[in-house]
Protein backbone atom coordinates (compact mmCIF):
# COMPACT_ATOMS: atom_id res chain seq x y z
CA UNK A 1 0.00 0.00 0.00
CA UNK A 2 1.18 3.49 -0.87
CA UNK A 3 -0.73 6.29 0.78
CA UNK A 4 -2.78 8.94 -0.96
CA UNK A 5 -1.04 12.29 -0.54
CA UNK A 6 -3.26 14.92 1.07
CA UNK A 7 -2.24 18.03 -0.86
CA UNK A 8 -2.55 20.78 1.71
CA UNK A 9 -1.31 23.42 -0.74
CA UNK A 10 -4.02 22.70 -3.31
CA UNK A 11 -6.74 22.39 -0.68
CA UNK A 12 -5.71 25.69 0.91
CA UNK A 13 -5.79 27.40 -2.49
CA UNK A 14 -9.36 26.17 -2.95
CA UNK A 15 -10.39 27.76 0.34
CA UNK A 16 -8.50 30.96 -0.43
CA UNK A 17 -10.49 31.27 -3.66
CA UNK A 18 -13.69 30.91 -1.64
CA UNK A 19 -12.52 33.57 0.80
CA UNK A 20 -11.56 35.91 -2.05
CA UNK A 21 -15.10 35.63 -3.41
CA UNK A 22 -16.48 36.41 0.05
CA UNK A 23 -14.24 39.47 0.43
CA UNK A 24 -15.29 40.68 -3.03
CA UNK A 25 -18.94 40.32 -1.99
CA UNK A 26 -18.35 42.18 1.28
CA UNK A 27 -16.73 45.07 -0.57
CA UNK A 28 -19.36 45.21 -3.31
CA UNK A 29 -22.39 44.97 -1.00
CA UNK A 30 -21.16 46.73 2.13
CA UNK A 31 -18.04 48.70 1.14
CA UNK A 32 -16.15 46.66 3.73
CA UNK A 33 -12.51 45.59 3.37
CA UNK A 34 -11.25 43.27 6.15
CA UNK A 35 -8.11 44.59 7.82
CA UNK A 36 -5.29 42.57 9.40
CA UNK A 37 -2.52 44.15 11.45
CA UNK A 38 0.64 42.19 12.20
CA UNK A 39 2.92 43.29 15.04
CA UNK A 40 6.51 42.26 14.30
CA UNK A 41 9.30 42.78 16.82
CA UNK A 42 12.95 42.26 15.87
CA UNK A 43 14.42 40.71 12.74
CA UNK A 44 14.08 36.96 13.26
CA UNK A 45 14.45 35.51 9.70
CA UNK A 46 11.73 32.88 10.15
CA UNK A 47 9.26 35.44 11.50
CA UNK A 48 10.05 37.91 8.73
CA UNK A 49 9.56 35.21 6.09
CA UNK A 50 6.27 34.18 7.67
CA UNK A 51 5.01 37.76 7.76
CA UNK A 52 5.95 38.15 4.11
CA UNK A 53 3.85 35.09 3.31
CA UNK A 54 0.91 36.56 5.24
CA UNK A 55 1.24 39.84 3.34
CA UNK A 56 1.20 38.06 -0.02
CA UNK A 57 -1.76 35.85 0.85
CA UNK A 58 -3.71 38.83 2.19
CA UNK A 59 -3.14 40.77 -1.02
CA UNK A 60 -4.32 37.81 -3.10
CA UNK A 61 -7.56 37.61 -1.11
CA UNK A 62 -8.27 41.34 -1.00
CA UNK A 63 -7.57 41.68 2.73
CA UNK A 64 -5.88 44.94 3.74
CA UNK A 65 -2.71 44.01 5.63
CA UNK A 66 -0.50 46.43 7.59
CA UNK A 67 2.48 45.87 9.84
CA UNK A 68 3.67 47.49 13.04
CA UNK A 69 7.44 46.95 13.04
CA UNK A 70 9.56 47.43 16.17
CA UNK A 71 13.22 46.96 16.99
CA UNK A 72 14.09 44.08 19.29
CA UNK A 73 14.76 46.46 22.19
CA UNK A 74 11.22 47.89 22.22
CA UNK A 75 9.82 48.25 25.73
CA UNK A 76 6.92 46.18 26.98
CA UNK A 77 5.03 49.43 27.58
CA UNK A 78 5.42 50.59 23.98
CA UNK A 79 4.42 47.18 22.64
CA UNK A 80 1.25 47.10 24.73
CA UNK A 81 0.48 50.68 23.74
CA UNK A 82 0.58 49.69 20.06
CA UNK A 83 -1.75 46.75 20.67
CA UNK A 84 -4.12 49.08 22.49
CA UNK A 85 -4.04 51.48 19.54
CA UNK A 86 -4.91 48.67 17.15
CA UNK A 87 -7.72 47.49 19.42
CA UNK A 88 -9.28 50.95 19.04
CA UNK A 89 -8.75 51.21 15.25
CA UNK A 90 -12.04 50.34 13.51
CA UNK A 91 -10.25 49.62 10.23
CA UNK A 92 -8.34 46.78 11.91
CA UNK A 93 -10.44 43.63 12.34
CA UNK A 94 -7.70 41.11 13.09
CA UNK A 95 -4.53 41.53 15.15
CA UNK A 96 -1.59 39.14 15.20
CA UNK A 97 1.48 39.47 17.40
CA UNK A 98 4.18 37.48 15.60
CA UNK A 99 5.86 34.98 17.91
CA UNK A 100 8.40 34.38 19.28
CA UNK A 101 9.07 37.78 20.79
CA UNK A 102 12.67 38.72 21.67
CA UNK A 103 13.86 37.94 25.17
CA UNK A 104 12.74 40.35 27.84
CA UNK A 105 9.24 40.78 26.44
CA UNK A 106 6.24 39.07 28.02
CA UNK A 107 4.51 37.09 25.25
CA UNK A 108 1.56 36.15 27.42
CA UNK A 109 0.91 39.77 28.35
CA UNK A 110 1.03 40.79 24.68
CA UNK A 111 -1.40 38.07 23.60
CA UNK A 112 -3.75 38.82 26.47
CA UNK A 113 -3.79 42.51 25.54
CA UNK A 114 -5.41 41.80 22.17
CA UNK A 115 -9.15 42.42 22.01
CA UNK A 116 -10.60 38.85 21.87
CA UNK A 117 -12.90 39.98 19.05
CA UNK A 118 -9.82 40.88 16.99
CA UNK A 119 -7.81 37.78 17.93
CA UNK A 120 -6.86 36.56 14.46
CA UNK A 121 -4.63 33.79 15.84
CA UNK A 122 -7.36 32.38 18.09
CA UNK A 123 -4.99 32.12 21.06
CA UNK A 124 -6.49 34.62 23.50
CA UNK A 125 -7.61 32.87 26.72
CA UNK A 126 -11.18 33.98 26.08
CA UNK A 127 -11.28 32.32 22.66
CA UNK A 128 -9.64 29.18 23.98
CA UNK A 129 -12.23 29.16 26.75
CA UNK A 130 -15.02 29.59 24.21
CA UNK A 131 -13.66 26.60 22.32
CA UNK A 132 -13.71 24.40 25.42
CA UNK A 133 -17.26 25.52 26.26
CA UNK A 134 -18.48 24.98 22.71
CA UNK A 135 -19.23 28.67 22.21
CA UNK A 136 -18.66 30.74 19.09
CA UNK A 137 -15.19 32.23 18.88
CA UNK A 138 -12.03 32.25 16.80
CA UNK A 139 -10.29 28.89 16.51
CA UNK A 140 -6.48 28.59 16.64
CA UNK A 141 -5.30 28.60 13.04
CA UNK A 142 -3.15 25.48 12.72
CA UNK A 143 -5.52 22.99 14.40
CA UNK A 144 -8.45 24.49 12.52
CA UNK A 145 -6.42 23.95 9.36
CA UNK A 146 -5.90 20.29 10.26
CA UNK A 147 -9.66 19.87 10.56
CA UNK A 148 -10.15 21.55 7.17
CA UNK A 149 -7.61 19.25 5.49
CA UNK A 150 -9.50 16.20 6.74
CA UNK A 151 -12.91 17.56 5.80
CA UNK A 152 -11.88 18.73 2.34
CA UNK A 153 -10.13 15.41 1.68
CA UNK A 154 -13.38 13.54 2.34
CA UNK A 155 -12.10 11.96 5.56
CA UNK A 156 -14.92 11.66 8.10
CA UNK A 157 -13.66 11.77 11.68
CA UNK A 158 -17.02 11.15 13.34
CA UNK A 159 -16.78 8.13 15.62
CA UNK A 160 -13.14 7.57 14.69
CA UNK A 161 -10.25 7.26 17.11
CA UNK A 162 -7.92 10.21 16.62
CA UNK A 163 -4.56 10.15 18.37
CA UNK A 164 -2.84 13.52 18.69
CA UNK A 165 0.85 13.44 19.64
CA UNK A 166 1.77 16.81 21.12
CA UNK A 167 0.02 18.81 23.85
CA UNK A 168 0.90 22.42 22.99
CA UNK A 169 -1.59 25.25 23.31
CA UNK A 170 -0.84 26.07 19.67
CA UNK A 171 -1.89 22.71 18.22
CA UNK A 172 -2.45 19.61 20.34
CA UNK A 173 -4.80 20.79 23.06
CA UNK A 174 -7.08 22.93 20.88
CA UNK A 175 -7.17 20.25 18.17
CA UNK A 176 -8.40 17.69 20.69
CA UNK A 177 -11.22 20.06 21.64
CA UNK A 178 -12.08 20.90 18.03
CA UNK A 179 -12.36 17.25 16.99
CA UNK A 180 -14.45 16.18 19.99
CA UNK A 181 -17.11 18.86 19.43
CA UNK A 182 -20.49 17.86 18.01
CA UNK A 183 -20.85 18.88 14.40
CA UNK A 184 -19.36 18.51 10.91
CA UNK A 185 -15.71 17.51 10.80
CA UNK A 186 -15.74 16.50 14.44
CA UNK A 187 -17.45 14.12 16.92
CA UNK A 188 -14.33 11.97 17.18
CA UNK A 189 -12.84 10.14 20.14
CA UNK A 190 -9.46 11.72 20.84
CA UNK A 191 -6.43 10.47 22.74
CA UNK A 192 -3.90 13.20 23.53
CA UNK A 193 -0.32 11.96 23.93
CA UNK A 194 2.90 13.80 24.69
CA UNK A 195 6.58 13.39 25.48
CA UNK A 196 5.76 11.87 28.86
CA UNK A 197 3.47 9.18 27.43
CA UNK A 198 4.74 5.70 28.25
CA UNK A 199 4.85 3.27 25.31
CA UNK A 200 3.75 5.86 22.75
CA UNK A 201 3.50 3.22 20.02
CA UNK A 202 0.79 1.41 22.00
CA UNK A 203 -1.43 4.44 21.55
CA UNK A 204 -0.47 5.39 17.99
CA UNK A 205 -1.14 1.84 16.77
CA UNK A 206 -4.77 2.27 17.82
CA UNK A 207 -5.29 5.42 15.77
CA UNK A 208 -7.65 5.60 12.82
CA UNK A 209 -6.31 9.12 12.32
CA UNK A 210 -2.92 10.18 13.69
CA UNK A 211 -1.79 13.78 14.06
CA UNK A 212 1.88 14.39 14.89
CA UNK A 213 2.68 17.79 16.39
CA UNK A 214 5.81 17.47 18.51
CA UNK A 215 8.46 19.35 16.54
CA UNK A 216 10.76 16.33 16.79
CA UNK A 217 11.93 14.56 13.65
CA UNK A 218 10.90 10.90 13.23
CA UNK A 219 8.64 10.89 16.27
CA UNK A 220 6.39 8.59 14.22
CA UNK A 221 7.87 5.65 12.30
CA UNK A 222 6.30 2.91 10.21
CA UNK A 223 6.21 0.38 13.06
CA UNK A 224 4.11 2.81 15.12
CA UNK A 225 1.07 2.97 12.79
CA UNK A 226 -1.52 0.43 11.75
CA UNK A 227 -2.35 -0.30 8.09
CA UNK A 228 -4.81 2.15 6.61
CA UNK A 229 -4.28 4.95 9.12
CA UNK A 230 -4.63 8.59 8.04
CA UNK A 231 -1.58 10.63 9.08
CA UNK A 232 -1.37 14.42 9.39
CA UNK A 233 2.13 15.76 10.04
CA UNK A 234 2.11 19.20 11.67
CA UNK A 235 5.80 19.30 12.59
CA UNK A 236 8.45 21.15 10.63
CA UNK A 237 12.20 21.23 11.14
CA UNK A 238 15.12 22.31 8.97
CA UNK A 239 17.88 19.75 8.47
CA UNK A 240 21.16 19.92 6.56
CA UNK A 241 21.08 18.46 3.06
CA UNK A 242 24.19 18.87 0.91
CA UNK A 243 22.27 17.66 -2.15
CA UNK A 244 20.12 20.80 -2.08
CA UNK A 245 21.40 24.07 -3.52
CA UNK A 246 20.43 25.94 -0.36
CA UNK A 247 22.08 23.29 1.81
CA UNK A 248 18.99 22.29 3.79
CA UNK A 249 15.46 20.91 3.53
CA UNK A 250 12.33 20.74 5.63
CA UNK A 251 11.06 17.58 7.31
CA UNK A 252 8.24 16.83 9.71
CA UNK A 253 7.61 14.66 12.75
CA UNK A 254 6.79 11.61 10.64
CA UNK A 255 9.18 9.30 8.79
CA UNK A 256 7.34 10.00 5.55
CA UNK A 257 9.01 7.42 3.33
CA UNK A 258 8.35 4.60 5.76
CA UNK A 259 4.90 5.57 6.98
CA UNK A 260 3.46 6.25 3.50
CA UNK A 261 3.81 2.52 2.75
CA UNK A 262 1.50 1.68 5.65
CA UNK A 263 -0.96 4.58 5.77
CA UNK A 264 -3.97 5.10 3.50
CA UNK A 265 -3.45 8.88 3.39
CA UNK A 266 -0.72 11.24 4.58
CA UNK A 267 0.38 14.88 4.40
CA UNK A 268 3.85 15.93 3.28
CA UNK A 269 6.25 18.46 4.75
CA UNK A 270 6.38 20.99 3.22
CA UNK A 271 3.05 21.37 1.39
CA UNK A 272 0.75 19.81 3.96
CA UNK A 273 -0.41 21.72 7.02
CA UNK A 274 1.84 24.77 6.55
CA UNK A 275 -0.31 26.66 3.99
CA UNK A 276 -3.32 26.34 6.26
CA UNK A 277 -2.01 28.40 9.13
CA UNK A 278 -2.03 31.59 7.05
CA UNK A 279 -5.30 30.62 5.36
CA UNK A 280 -7.13 30.25 8.67
CA UNK A 281 -5.55 33.45 10.00
CA UNK A 282 -7.16 35.33 7.13
CA UNK A 283 -10.39 33.37 7.59
CA UNK A 284 -10.52 34.59 11.20
CA UNK A 285 -9.85 38.17 10.07
CA UNK A 286 -12.69 38.02 7.55
CA UNK A 287 -15.04 36.54 10.14
CA UNK A 288 -14.05 39.27 12.60
CA UNK A 289 -14.87 41.96 10.04
CA UNK A 290 -18.28 40.43 9.37
CA UNK A 291 -19.09 40.19 13.07
CA UNK A 292 -17.94 43.76 13.74
CA UNK A 293 -20.30 45.04 11.07
CA UNK A 294 -23.18 42.63 11.72
CA UNK A 295 -23.09 40.90 8.32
Amino acid sequence: MTARILDGQALAQDMRAELKAEVDRMQAEHGLVPGLSVVLVGDDPASMSYVKGKRKAAAEMGVHSVESKFDADVSQQDLLAEIDRLNKDDSVHGILVQLPLPGGLDEEAALNAINPDKDADGLHPMNLGRLIRGQEGFLPCTPHGVQQILMRSGIDVAGKHVVVVGRSTLVGRPLANILTKKGPGANATVTLCHTGTEDLAYHTLQADILVAATGVRNTITADMVKPGVVVVDVGVQRIDDASRKRGWRLVGDVDFEGVKEVASAITKVPGGVGPWTITMLLYNTIQAAKRAHGI
